[in-house]
């Protein structure tokens, strides 16, 4: 007879531990539990059978794996916690006997100093590991990085990731790493490409926070901990690979003025001068995202491959990306094209009716130069912080704006000649009027008097902020003028979001997107306005004839009666009638007494286009009609296959069916709210 086995001793009793037996298995505190378990990446597990896993307690608890608490054991992180337990009794027992120096003193010689150099290494093995795990970090360390101080946020741990978050742009526009950037309610998405990584992260806007009481920031703050100790190590990876001293030197005045970005200055290991300043010039754009993106080895491989032409020296006036639609619109800036001599593969499908594949784009050297030729100029009520990263991430080494909005500007001169675009975010104003003299108030000073109230500088460009994000997420320059102040922008659609057979497109025309049937409702429901629009018009001249007709009635007390209006005319101008007139003329007397006929009957008379519609309209129910037998044919082709196949594979069609027409019909209600509106904004 076999051993008998013990009931909770295997199984789901075994592999599975609440969160009870955990802290007390590890003789540590609850706050300490949950911070030890941030730290090492270990979270609640859900077990299949709660019942079998708490052996049969129906107490609703937290289950954590057994080996996750076992390997918690060793360690060394819970020294560190017994130490700082130890030191708060020590401390509350010098308290408590009046020795507030004797306190002072234990708190700030004896305080473990707790260090997650081992836990970065252990939980990320390699580099890539620790890029492919940023995008919660990022977004985690800008949060906190706009956020207030208060009693549960120090200073200190806001001008962290203040610091690192910049330092991390730095990288960003020093390797042109920066590939699409998008607009939503929640704040600034950017995605970069660093080594083959695609990162996403979100940056809140430059808006007042209010700290509520009801976010538990003990919990946010471990994360916060963790994520500056990690995103230290991947920015000093990622400077000494590009041949960057880390850390880059830091203006303290510089940053207590608001310049940010401008506070930091880069220095290479082989290079004494700094290597990015707003507006230096002391290094090629392209030798230094080259040198920032590859490794050693990727080097190597590339220096073996084909150079091309340099595209950083190329005119502004010259693109391959612009169409020659483009080109031929007068409208057009020139400076709007760019330079590209590299030719990119396209794939394409042999099948029209499958989806679109994903096309490759260009490498860091075309977004190194997409604004390099210009000098941007930013107005005070645009966002200097997301602009300024954006335009310097593409090239762009001259930005200027208002010395209101801090300190880093190339130009706090609106009036620099050197400026080729000036983003705005006001309508257009009018003019300030003239003084008494009509001359206006003169200036006394030697400087150069700012433009009026209203008034542009000839020769610029101004533009909504909106092109710039535009630009970036398409690859190329677009036309300044559909972004002009005050003008009605273009849609602003997410980069990430690709068209998929049958869904809904907004860039494609309405009537290319759309089946035949509603092409044809469309049409159909255009007539009927149509109709009504005309009709109406008809009213309107009865009533007015009719007014006409009353006025005169007033005015001769003798009765009229209604009389061809050629009968009045002189004989010399019926022989210079030709017959061309005489049929017009017949043609529109017999128009004119349809109308006095259906006036009397008390009806209404229909138009010349309405008639011929009418005479369409047969051919057209016919053809409807045609459409609609095929449509249920094919239907009932396609029941009476259903029933030749298995219940399973039935149930799976049906719901295949039941997405598409769902899909179908929210693609159907998208298209018709966009024709109304284009509709009425023709009218």
């Amino acid at each position: 007879m076999g051993k008998i086995k013990k009931k909770g001793t295997s199984g789901q009793a075994k592999n599975f531990i609440t969160r009870t037996q955990a802290v007390r298995k590890l003789q540590i505190a609850l706050p300490d539990f949950r911070r030890l378990c941030i730290f090492k990446g270990i979270y609640p597990r859900e077990p299949r059978n709660k019942k079998k896993a708490a052996k049969n307690s129906s107490q609703a608890t937290t289950f954590y794996y057994t080996k996750d608490i076992q390997y918690l054991l060793h360690e060394p992180l819970l020294q560190k916690f017994r130490e700082h337990k130890t030191l708060g009794k020590k401390i509350s027992r010098a308290l408590g006997r009046g020795e507030v120096g004797d306190a002072a003193r234990l708190e700030k010689t004896q305080t473990p100093r707790i260090t997650l150099d081992h836990i970065i290494k252990e939980r990320y093995p390699t580099f890539v590991d620790a890029l492919r795990d940023l995008d919660d970090a990022l977004s985690m360390l800008f949060l906190f990085a706009n956020l207030p101080s208060t009693s549960t946020i120090p200073p200190k741990t806001i001008a962290l990731c203040q610091r690192l978050c910049l330092e991390f742009q730095h990288y960003i526009i020093v390797s042109h790493s920066l590939r699409k950037t998008f607009l939503s309610i929640k704040g600034i998405y950017y995605q970069a490409t660093i080594q083959g990584q695609d990162i996403l992260w979100l940056v809140p806007y430059k808006f007042v926070q209010r700290v509520t009481g009801d976010i538990d920031f003990r919990i946010m703050g471990t994360f916060v901990e963790f994520y500056t100790t990690l995103l230290g190590f991947v920015n000093f990876r990622l400077y000494t690979s590009a041949g960057l001293i880390y850390p880059p030197k830091f203006d303290a005045r510089s940053e207590e003025r608001g310049a940010e970005l401008g506070a930091f200055t880069l220095e290479g290991r082989d290079i004494a001068t700094p290597l990015l300043t707003n507006g230096a010039t002391t290094d090629d754009a392209a030798h230094l995202a080259n040198q920032a993106e590859a490794t050693a080895r990727a080097q190597a491989a590339a220096n073996s491959l084909p150079t091309t032409e340099d595209t950083s020296t190329a005119e502004p006036n010259t693109s391959a990306d612009i169409d020659d639609e483009t080109n031929d619109d007068p409208t057009a800036d020139p400076s709007t094209t760019t330079s590209s001599n590299t030719i990119i593969d396209t794939f394409t499908t042999t099948d029209p009716t499958a989806d679109t594949l994903i096309q490759p784009t260009g490498g860091s050297t075309i977004a190194s130069t997409l604004f390099a030729p210009f000098t941007f100029y930013l107005s005070r009520e645009t966002p200097r912080q997301p602009l300024e990263f954006l335009l310097k991430a593409f090239g762009c080494k001259r930005v200027g704006w208002d010395a209101v909005l801090g300190d880093g500007h190339f130009t706090s001169n609106e009036l620099d000649t050197n400026i080729t675009h000036q983003i705005v975010d006001r309508p257009p104003q009018e003019p300030a009027p003239e003084t008494e003299n009509g001359i206006g108030e003169q200036n006394t000073s030697d400087e150069v008097a700012p433009p009026a109230r209203g008034g542009r500088v000839p020769g610029r460009i101004y533009i909504q902020p909106q092109w710039v994000w535009d630009c970036i997420n398409q690859g190329k320059l677009l036309r300044p003028d559909l972004y002009a102040p005050g003008a009605d922008l273009p849609p602003h659609l997410s980069p990430w979001v690709r068209a998929t057979r049958g869904a809904y497109d907004p860039t494609v025309p309405v009537g290319k997107d759309e089946d035949e049937s509603m092409a044809e409702a469309a049409v159909d429901e255009n007539d009927v306005d149509a109709e009504d629009e005309e009709v109406d018009e008809d009213d309107d001249e009865d009533e007015e004839e009719e007014e006409e007709e009353a006025d005169d009635s007033t005015s001769t007390p003798t009765t009229t009666t209604v009389t061809a209006p050629v009968a009045a005319d002189d004989d010399d101008d019926f022989a210079s009638f030709s017959a061309s007139d005489a049929e017009d003329e017949h043609d529109t007397l017999s128009q004119h007494q349809r109308e006095l006929l259906a006036e009397a009957a008390g009806t209404k008379t229909l138009t010349e286009s309405s008639r011929q519609k009418q005479k369409q309209k047969p051919a057209q129910n016919k053809a409807q009609k045609a459409k609609a037998k095929e449509a249920r044919e094919k239907e009932e082709a396609v029941e009476r296959a259903k029933m030749m196949m298995p219940r399973r594979k039935r149930k799976l069609l049906e719901k295949m069916q039941f997405g598409n027409a769902k899909k179908d019909a929210e693609k159907d209600k998208l298209v018709a709210k966009r024709r109304k509106l284009e509709r009425e904004g023709k009218r």
